[in-house]
């Protein structure tokens, strides 16, 4: 590789070898070297493409037109037409596009594949979700919706398999960003890693300022913030926030919080940020973070919005929806000029209210709502569509109604034992 290709503050990923030669069978392990097989990440250097390398025959230098055909991404076609046909092939069997020839593994490893997807409108939309087991051990699994089927993802970094309290967000569409966190052995970090859709593979990122967990996060104009949390002299808690600008590659503080907070539910709406969560008296404390004044403040308890404000929750169309039940099979959303929350989608088929099938998250998927729960099951709705009728709601994964309700009687016998299953930690949406 070329080392005048490599980002110096990219150093680490995950190697996806394993996986692809289970599900590739021998012809991909004739492709995959015996060598790269792993079960912990292993690290790299770059996510950058490797340039094509001219190989010394006559061919290449221009001499021959087998030479020619050979180096062409397909047999008979232009470059430009291969790269129009191979765009188009379904997300989910890109990892065999990887697997017939060096040209097309440098082709989907860069940027220029997936961002012509995008500008094309080709790009699809998974869900990734991070979850705990009993055990504590740390996991996580992707979501395509159009196969409607959850698959198990390659262990996480090391550092995160056991670690609690840490945050997760999105950069760019497709970097997922685990940051902080405590480790059982080592406490508080400051560490901070990204998973790249594109690339499939984990990198390191510049560490956090300061070593927090349990804080919150979130990201505005492409750029992560993160505030509050525990961490401090003593294990107590911090008002400190920063920011983490991609351009720059770089973190940089902010206006301190206006006043202690450890958050447990946030959300992005109309440009700023609004934080819930336990104040030093372990008193629920509101507060909102703007970041064209860089400046705190706190929330009235008297707001409607944030008083009636339960997580989980996301903000879509310039609407800010929250689940009403437990299952999240019934939506609410705030109307800013009536100032109250009001119910706007209702299933009318809800799964039941035993831990296993709790709302854990909410995302937007494809300009459409998409609940998680904690079994893993996921179903979607078009709130815009309920504007002018009745909503349909749609289950892209789960086990069926009959299945769920027996699932759900048994986690209500079981009682406390149903606590100690998965749970989804964090959702998130990636693009490629």
């Amino acid at each position: 590789m070329d080392r005048r290709n490599q980002a110096p503050l990219v150093d680490s990923s995950a190697c996806l070898c394993r996986v692809e030669r289970s599900v590739a069978g021998a012809a991909a392990a004739r492709l995959v070297p015996r060598a790269k097989a792993c079960v912990q990440p292993s690290l790299r250097a770059s996510i950058h493409p490797l340039k094509p390398r001219r190989s010394p025959g006559r061919d290449h230098r221009g001499g021959g037109d087998g030479g020619r055909r050979q180096c062409l991404l397909i047999p008979g076609l232009p470059d430009d037409l291969a790269v129009a046909c191979l765009i188009r092939v379904p997300r989910g069997d890109h990892w065999k596009l990887r697997l017939v020839c060096k040209r097309w593994l440098r082709l989907l490893a860069g940027n220029y594949f997936y961002g012509l997807r995008r500008r094309l409108g080709l790009a699809e939309q998974w869900v990734y979700a991070v979850k705990c087991d009993g055990g504590g051990r740390v996991s996580w699994d992707v979501l395509d919706p159009s196969r409607r089927a959850w698959r198990a993802l390659p262990p996480v970094p090391g550092e995160y398999a056991g670690a609690v309290g840490f945050g997760c967000a999105v950069l760019g569409g497709c970097h997922l960003y685990l940051l902080g966190g405590r480790d059982p052995r080592r406490g508080p970090m400051r560490r901070v890693v990204f998973y790249s859709a594109r690339s499939n593979r984990w990198h390191r990122a510049p560490d956090m300022l300061r070593r927090r967990h349990g804080f919150g996060c979130c990201v505005i104009g492409n750029r992560l913030y993160v505030a509050g949390g525990e961490g401090g002299v003593g294990g107590g808690g911090i008002t400190s926030a920063e920011v983490f600008d991609p351009a720059k590659n770089r973190w940089s503080f902010v206006s301190d919080m206006a006043a202690l907070l450890v958050p447990f539910v946030s959300a992005v709406h109309g440009g700023r940020w609004y934080v819930k969560g336990l104040g030093a008296q372990r008193q629920v404390v509101s507060q909102v973070y703007s970041p064209e004044t860089d400046a705190w403040s706190a929330v009235p308890e008297l707001d409607t919005m944030v008083a009636g404000w339960r997580s989980p929750s996301v903000s879509l169309g310039g609407r800010l929806y929250a689940a009403d039940c437990k299952d999240g099979c019934r939506l609410r959303a705030y109307d800013e000029a009536a100032g109250a929350w009001t119910g706007c989608v209702d299933s009318g088929h809800h799964v039941g209210s035993s831990h296993a099938v709790e709302a854990a998250a909410m995302v937007a998927l494809d300009g459409k709502l998409c609940v998680v729960r904690n079994d893993m099951s996921a179903s979607v709705v078009d709130v815009a569509a309920g504007q002018a009728g009745a909503p349909r709601w749609e289950t892209v994964a789960g086990k069926g109604q009959i299945k769920a309700f027996v699932t759900n009687l048994l986690s209500t016998i079981a009682g406390a034992r149903a606590r100690a299953k998965n749970r989804v930690l964090h959702c998130q949406v990636l693009e490629a």
